[in-house]
């Protein structure tokens, strides 16, 4: 009896071993294959387009009758729109960690935490007729008198709204990692509650609260129907907010809808702006990976 018990345990910690690696393998294939796709379409537009061009020029008018393949414009409104939501969700989402990890009791904790986790599952396209019929009319042109219907601000905040999750759940989940010594030695040393929250806590999870706000980086440059629906379809070079801008994913959810027929090289510059963005997202991922290494505290 003992050796079929045995037996069958360690049967089953093979199916669940072999299931959890063909998990991990179906995700890296799909990644490998993205790759391979984007790459392929996008070297058929670069035997029409010069890499340089690409890179440093600054126009993008691919689909007009005067073409240019300047990237710039795409990224910098992307870059911009990324950045306002960062400078939005950083703090209001690391102050949620900290009052949920250290100020909350359970019954507000285990309220308020899927509370601010639902708002990553609301629809994007909800948060981006929001920012253009609420926010932009309602709340920012009362500061701003003069702001686009469409504009760069409003889809920042509005992305910063979709990343905050990301940020506050990442960080109380770092923070709640602390040991308690480390908060007892504080308290007995006479240390008040904001002071070993900041000089003891938040100095312990700064690895996990970095690495949480440059994930919710890479996440607010891949964001599209906010940046499509509230930010407009205007590739310019700008750095006033209150200008419509068209971001890299707006540009690609734009051609991907028919704006470009199959085959033209329209077409091919939605692969090539894709490869980009998927470059610069993953070069942010291994930044956020090596934080982590960098500054992790094993406890």
């Amino acid at each position: 009896m003992a050796s079929k018990s045995i037996y069958r345990r360690r049967l089953i910690n093979r199916i669940v071993q072999s299931a959890f690696l063909f998990a991990s393998l179906v995700s890296t294939a799909a990644l490998v294959v993205i790759f391979f796709t984007l790459t392929a379409e996008s070297m058929s537009f670069f035997t029409n387009v010069s890499v340089i061009e690409f890179l440093t020029g600054t126009k993008w008018t691919v689909l007009f009758a005067d073409k240019h393949f300047g990237i710039l414009p795409l990224l910098n409104a992307t870059l911009i729109t990324s950045a306002i939501a960062v400078a939005f969700a950083t703090p209001v989402g690391l102050a949620a960690a900290i009052y949920m990890s250290e100020y909350a009791g359970k019954r507000a904790r285990n309220l308020i935490k899927p509370v601010v986790e639902t708002l990553s599952g609301i629809p994007t396209v909800v948060y981006g007729y929001f920012a253009l019929y609420f926010v932009t009319p309602q709340v920012l042109r009362g500061l701003i008198p003069d702001l686009g219907i469409h504009n760069a601000l409003a889809v920042g905040l509005m992305i910063g709204v979709l990343i905050l999750p990301i940020v506050a759940s990442l960080s109380d989940d770092a923070m709640r990692s602390v040991p308690e010594d480390l908060r007892l030695a504080a308290y007995s040393l006479g240390a008040r509650k904001y002071q070993v929250v900041l000089k003891v806590i938040v100095p312990a999870a700064l690895s996990g609260i970095v690495a949480s706000v440059i994930l919710a980086f890479a996440r607010a440059m891949g964001e599209t129907m906010i940046a499509a629906i509230a930010g407009g379809f205007r590739p310019i070079l700008s750095f006033d907010v209150r200008e419509a801008m068209q971001t890299m994913p707006s540009y690609i959810a734009q051609v991907a809808t028919g704006d470009a027929p199959h085959g033209t090289i329209e077409y091919q510059s939605l692969f090539a702006v894709g490869l980009f963005l998927l470059l610069i997202t993953a070069a942010l991922n291994f930044i956020g990976i090596r934080v982590v290494r960098r500054w992790e505290i094993r406890y």
